[in-house]
């Protein structure tokens, strides 16, 4: 006689299961996306990474490409109507430049007549005989007097005449318009300001992915090696780890460049050599505490070797730790090029730098201060993006948050 009997469907839907079983790397996914400043952070980098790579490539421009006819001209500029087609722009520097009516440079007009003397200068615009009298800008100082920049352009700005075919205009048609010809605006030299800060941005991208995979490849293997191994051999390798960390960075670099010339290459160099050991001594740490348990014992008694014991066991069982250290080492790293190339020891002319258009900017702060703050605002974005996906990623790692 059979005395199994099938069950029906209702008292199967208590062994249901509630929802699809996740593996670790899915259910980490799925807490980083529920992380709204996390995800606006891997959004900026993404975008960040793509006008790095790809936008030098539609930029009508080269980061070295010189226009002295159209220096210091900011995002936003102030055009004046002089004839019923012709438009120009007055700079602060004492000249005029042509412009269309939506904000598009032409180009420096033909000069005539320049009278340094008497300041002005006579342009051939269009046929048409237009005459720049900057005079009133400086007749009211007196001698000797020591005029500051925001003086001497508020004066450029009200006290100058422009004449065209002899006949003075008296009212002047002026409008603000956006730059069309360089977006964000050009540095002292005419170089377009927003194709350098792409440039800018391949650089600062290439230091921290230099750093990430210098921790990846360094600092996990020499901190996985003396966390296993202790004793002596664990002594002697975190005593080279404190020697290379008691040396300042900023001497490291001037003692490269005496070897080496100031460079790309001299950064990436100083951070393969430095920005491994907080890796280290965090991988150590970790390695410490996971060496002694059980499936660690279990693998030795198998017989595996420690290379693979250390690669296949302990590093993946560290991996939280490894992979937030790694993502903000590369926000340190970014800033560290950025400083070195403000004070001088970094990327070297003509190469664009964030830290480079920095220093550049400075000498006319008050005059042009867009040179300062467009790459000021790079380097910000950059570091709070980064930061944001760190944070993010900590607490997604972190398996005492799992809900």
């Amino acid at each position: 006689m059979n005395q199994w009997t099938p069950i029906s469907s209702e008292e199967t839907q208590g062994n249901q299961p509630t929802r699809k079983s996740l593996t670790y790397w899915q259910d980490v996914w799925r807490r980083l996306r529920q992380n709204v400043m996390a995800m606006t952070g891997l959004v900026m980098i993404l975008i960040i990474s793509g006008l790095a790579i790809f936008g030098p490539m539609f930029s009508p421009y080269s980061y070295s490409e010189q226009n002295l006819q159209l220096a210091n001209i900011a995002p936003q500029i102030e055009i004046t109507k002089i004839t019923d087609k012709d438009y120009v722009f007055v700079h602060n520097e004492y000249r005029l430049v042509s412009v269309t009516a939506d904000g598009k440079f032409i180009g420096a007009p033909e000069v005539v007549d320049e009278n340094k003397i008497n300041r002005y200068i006579t342009y051939n615009i269009d046929g048409k005989e237009v005459k720049f009298d900057y005079s009133l800008a400086m007749s009211n100082r007196k001698k000797g007097q020591k005029v500051t920049e925001e003086e001497e352009n508020a004066d450029m700005k009200t006290k100058y005449d422009i004449f065209v075919d002899g006949e003075k205009i008296d009212k002047y048609d002026t409008k603000i318009v956006l730059n069309k010809t360089n977006i964000m605006g050009t540095d002292t030299l005419g170089r377009d300001v927003w194709t350098r800060v792409l440039y800018g941005a391949r650089i600062s991208l290439t230091v921290g992915l230099v750093a990430s995979v210098v921790n990846l490849c360094v600092g996990v293997v020499y901190g996985g090696i003396a966390g296993y191994e202790g004793g002596k051999v664990d002594n002697i390798m975190m005593r080279i780890v404190d020697i290379i960390s008691s040396v300042p960075l900023l001497l490291i670099v001037i003692l490269l460049m005496v070897i080496i010339e100031p460079g790309l290459k001299t950064i990436i160099i100083t951070i393969g050599m430095v920005y491994w050991v907080g890796m280290a001594r965090l991988v150590r740490g970790q390695v410490l505490s996971l060496k002694e348990q059980e499936f660690v014992l279990a693998a030795r008694a198998l017989g595996v070797t420690k290379s693979k014991i250390i690669i296949k066991h302990l590093i993946p069982n560290a991996i939280g730790p490894i992979v937030v250290s790694m993502m903000m080492s590369i926000p340190s790293a970014i800033f560290t090029e950025a400083f070195l190339s403000f004070i001088g020891l970094g990327v070297s002319a003509p190469e664009a730098s964030w830290g480079t258009l920095a220093n550049d900017a400075l000498g006319g702060i008050r005059s042009y201060p867009y040179q300062l703050i467009i790459p000021s605002i790079a380097i910000a974005l950059t570091m709070f993006a980064f930061n944001f996906l760190g944070d993010g990623l900590r607490d997604a790692l972190d398996p005492r948050l799992r809900k």
